[in-house]
């Protein structure tokens, strides 16, 4: 698997995917080898539980932009590998990870004659609702041409795969769709750490949540336009934003507009140990993203059995029903949002169902040893079309 975000290096959803189903895989006895970018403090090469990590360090000169740095990255990527080949002898399938490794992906299996699979975890057109400048257009070929080069393309919902289709002309019967998943017992000693919450909110105060990067797309602002008519309602109530990026200045500015600014805490970075701590903590989570191809957050509150406000866009619309095992709002209505939450602060008999209803759902469809069987499978049909092929 190439990809340039593999635990502790986080930037976004890919790096917990990864790791989780490179684990799953290794777990049921496959020799996994992750190629990944080097972080600091961290071993070139180690084994991690089930898997083996190669760490790579990009060339020690000055990239003049980001697109630059992943050409300098995939170079790297190749190195890398090419030494890794020479050790373990040939691998049966190359899995990347998003555009960034696409270049290394791309030589590698032409250079060793090796199925390349590719999963495509969101698209530059979906984030930026449409392509606006010559960077985007850049980057939007770049994943068509992934996608074109993979012998199967995964993603994470219905809703990717027809963005998918319709943004890349790709045929149907290329793409599989597996969901992303969460570990079950992730959250099975985690209390309530009522010192903890004080910090946060007083025991009468209610505390929403929510979790990710600060940008554009994951809807922070429409919350903050929510939260004077949920306040109106339901005076004892704080808002917890745990999460960094470039949005994070300009979001704690507008809350300071509002005059609410007392009522909400931004906590920025936080690890995954203290991030624990803060699922703990809250009474609802809300997702109130305006793209979002799948929304592996809204799985972790519905593990750790928070009741879930979410949009109904993309990935997060398929995962939750509504009133039955979350709450869906009309994606960028602030004032829909508002009402979701409303409805959980007032009914504990809600919250209650939706949290056991929600959780079963996390059980049944969304654990990693399903998952990691719907990818193995995908893995085995490539490899039998391939031994028929020409090409082998």
């Amino acid at each position: 698997m190439l990809t340039w975000e593999y635990p502790p290096r986080i930037v976004g959803g890919i790096s917990r995917v990864v790791h989780d189903l490179a684990q799953e895989l290794g777990k049921n006895g496959h020799e996994i080898h992750i190629v990944t970018c080097w972080e600091p403090g961290m071993q070139d090469y180690e084994k991690d539980k089930n898997v083996f990590v190669h760490r790579v360090h990009t060339y020690d000169i000055g990239a003049n932009s980001f697109t630059d740095w992943v050409m300098h990255l995939n170079f790297a990527f190749i190195e890398s590998s090419i030494r890794l080949l020479k050790d373990i002898g040939k691998v049966d399938i190359i899995h990347a990870h998003d555009w960034i490794v696409a270049y290394a992906s791309r030589v590698l299996k032409h250079a060793y004659k090796i199925p390349l699979i590719c999963t495509i975890h969101a698209t530059e057109h979906g984030r930026n609702q449409g392509i606006h400048t010559d960077m985007q257009r850049y980057i939007n070929g770049i994943e068509w041409w992934l996608t074109y080069e993979s012998w199967k393309v995964i993603c994470n919902s219905q809703y990717m795969k027809n963005e998918i289709c319709n943004i890349f002309q790709l045929p149907e019967d290329k793409i599989n769709i597996v969901p992303n998943g969460v570990s079950i017992d992730k959250f099975n000693d985690m209390e309530r750490d009522y010192l903890f919450r004080r910090n946060l909110a007083r025991d009468n105060e209610k505390i929403i949540f929510f979790v990710g990067r600060l940008v554009q797309e994951k809807g922070v602002h429409v919350l903050l336009d929510a939260a004077p008519k949920i306040l109106s309602h339901y005076n004892d109530v704080k808002f917890v934003i745990v999460g960094k990026g470039p949005l994070l200045n300009d979001l704690r500015a507008k809350a300071e507009w509002m005059g609410i600014g007392n009522r909400f805490y931004f906590t920025g970075y936080v690890s995954d140990e203290d991030l624990k701590k803060y699922y703990g903590c809250a009474d609802i989570a809300v997702f109130p993203s305006l793209y979002e191809p799948f929304g592996i957050v809204a799985l972790e509150a519905m593990a750790a059995r928070i009741p879930v406000v979410v949009t109904d866009t993309g990935g997060l619309g398929e995962i939750v029903e509504h009133a039955r095992d979350g709450m869906k709002a009309y994606t960028g209505n602030p004032n829909s949002l508002a009402d979701c939450v409303i409805a959980l602060l007032y009914h504990q008999d809600l919250c209650d169902r939706i949290r056991a209803n929600a959780f079963e759902k996390i059980k049944k469809f969304y654990n990693w040893s399903t998952i990691g069987k719907q990818v193995l499978s995908i893995y085995n049909n490539v490899l039998e079309e391939y031994k028929r092929s020409q090409w082998a």
